[in-house]
């Protein structure tokens, strides 16, 4: 059986039509793309519709797929183009420049780098050292329960675009430091510095969300 995790067989696979090959594709980076077009476009379903013309295009042009650059890669600047000349025609285009920090952002919450695990960590790769101080007591239930994901999804879809795009594609979609900032041309300094932005407002409204969870079961 072909190792779906090995960009050479992957992209073998799909140029013969095998469906567990796209469907492998499909689960891997689905997700990632709708958050991605988001910064492009105006809703859930006109980015929708871009994904979908974005996997049509690839099983289109996978055997012209010449292995120049990681098949990610290719695949999300396939979307980008595509979600980019969508927005274009509603008005709404996000230019790469405006995925870097603005100076007037100086103010916003930050994180310095020590409170969070190193990249190379064996087990938490980038976790926080300590969890929040109002997190202490919480029962473990609530910490796997569908609520907490979906407040922290909730946090990070209030996020300004740029930092919302950093924080999914590293912290949600795992991919790395040098990914995001070859697929969304961002220095590595402001690259750290969205990231580090977007994760102290989300944790700021998961502690929020945690104080009232708590407060409600005392």
């Amino acid at each position: 059986m072909p190792d779906f995790s090995d960009d050479r067989q992957l992209v073998e696979a799909l140029a013969g039509g095998d469906e567990a090959a796209f469907s492998f594709l499909l689960d891997r980076y689905h997700q990632a793309l709708i958050r991605t077009a988001l910064l492009y476009v105006s809703g859930r379903a006109v980015a929708e519709e871009v994904v979908q013309e974005t996997w049509l295009a690839v099983l289109q042009g996978i055997q012209r797929f010449e292995g120049r650059s990681s098949l990610k890669t290719w695949l999300f600047r396939i979307l980008m183009n595509r979600a980019q000349t969508r927005g274009q025609r509603e008005g709404r285009t996000i230019p790469f420049s405006a995925l870097a920090p603005d100076s007037a952002d100086a103010d916003e919450p930050t994180v310095e780098p020590d409170r969070f695990l190193s990249a190379t960590h064996p087990q938490w790769p980038g976790h926080w050292t300590q969890p929040p101080r109002s997190w202490q007591g919480i029962p473990e239930e609530l910490y796997l329960s569908a609520e907490l994901h979906a407040a922290l999804l909730q946090a990070i879809e209030q996020l300004p675009p740029q930092q919302r795009a950093v924080i999914s594609l590293r912290d949600l979609d795992g991919w790395s430091a040098q990914e995001v900032c070859n697929t969304l041309h961002l220095s590595e300094t402001n690259q750290r510095v969205l990231l580090h932005r977007a994760r102290a407002k989300a944790r700021k409204a998961l502690e929020q969300y945690l104080e009232r969870a708590g407060g409600d079961r005392t």
